[in-house]
């Protein structure tokens, strides 16, 4: 993720009120939002739910009172899940209290994130605190940026004699709902993140543009997925299986839900996405790239940029590891730690 001051300051550098701002590769929607609540326009896609479900939420969230009532609903829907929450594999046994595994499979089942407002809102809520710390989150001791083995968490938490944590889910998000709202809601433009693939969607928006139903973006502010490095869907499983995916850590196909493995596919898909955003650019937009300072991902990026913005200057802003970044969290121990901004100016 993009730190918000990073993002904000981008967004205000490079960008007036009123101008588009596009990421093709939106993750949770740091550079989106940062750019609604400046009075910019942002558009994004994200592949990942999880991600979407984040952006959309920050971008038009409900009411406190909706989404209060909401939780409230789905405590009461809660016992009649009872036997299916028993019926669950080991690894949820051993990470949720019963209460709260029948809390969940009621936010499963009912749920409409996808086309509801309120549902929405009420799931970026859950998934936030679906695990992590036992004293701020649903279950027992785990990661909260990433979704652990169920297998190497089983062991850990038999290890460590670690029971999951009596949570009462209603009382435990009604808290947290009111410490979100203790400040009322940002204002922000009306903003666009879609669900999907780039790849399908963008030529769609390079459509839209020429039309006239969107003015063409004034930056392009993006980070795209690092090659060889994490597979966010697998490293979500848990937050995906709350959206309605399976009850294990498989991995999840698709060509664009690996660890970009393949160097051809990994090249391809930056090329085509940067390619066709090109088509919906002004002539002096700006470019700003965040990327991994390895090798092949930081020489692909500048190639696959170089072909899809001729004209451009590229400058090089090296970003030294200040906090955690994807390569300190997958790769410890790489030679050349933190980051990249590639810039490219008219």
């Amino acid at each position: 993720m993009f730190p918000v001051a990073f993002a904000d300051a981008v967004v205000s550098k490079f960008t007036q009120p009123g101008d588009v701002v596009l990421d093709p590769f939106a993750g949770r929607g740091t550079s989106i939002f940062s750019a609604a609540v400046q009075r910019r326009i942002g558009v994004g896609i994200e592949l990942n739910p999880v991600g979407w479900v984040y952006t959309r939420t920050k971008l038009n969230p409900a009411g406190r009172e909706a989404v209060e009532d909401r939780i409230f609903a789905l405590g009461i829907h809660a016992e009649r899940c009872r036997h299916a929450a028993d019926e669950l594999p080991e690894f949820f046994r051993l990470c949720f209290a019963p209460r709260v595994r029948r809390f969940l499979l009621a936010a499963r089942e009912l749920l409409d994130w996808r086309g509801n407002r309120t549902d929405r809102t009420t799931m970026a809520l859950l998934l936030v605190h679906l695990h992590g710390k036992r004293t701020d989150s649903l279950s027992n001791q785990m990661r909260q940026t990433k979704s652990m083995s169920p297998d190497y968490a089983i062991r850990w938490w038999r290890h460590h004699r670690m029971n999951p944590p009596a949570v009462d889910p209603v009382a435990f998000l009604t808290s947290k709902l009111a410490w979100r709202y203790a400040k009322g809601l940002p204002e922000v433009t009306r903003s666009h993140a879609y669900l999907g693939d780039s790849i399908a969607k963008l030529p769609e928006l390079v459509a839209s543009t020429r039309s006239g139903k969107f003015s063409r973006a004034s930056l392009l502010f993006t980070s795209p997925p690092y090659f060889h490095l994490t597979n966010y869907h697998y490293d979500q499983w848990l937050r995906l299986w709350l959206l309605g995916g399976p009850p294990s850590a498989a991995r999840i196909g698709g060509r664009h839900r690996g660890k970009f493995e393949d160097r051809e596919v990994y090249r391809a898909l930056l090329g085509r996405v940067f390619g066709t955003a090109a088509g919906m650019m002004k002539r002096d937009a700006v470019v700003y790239v965040r990327t991994d300072r390895r090798e092949f991902t930081y020489q692909t990026t500048v190639e696959v940029l170089r072909e899809a913005f001729p004209c451009k200057k590229l400058f090089r802003r090296l970003r030294p590891v200040q906090g955690p970044t994807q390569t300190q969290l997958f790769r410890n121990g790489i030679s050349q730690p933190g980051e990249v901004d590639l810039v490219l100016l008219p």
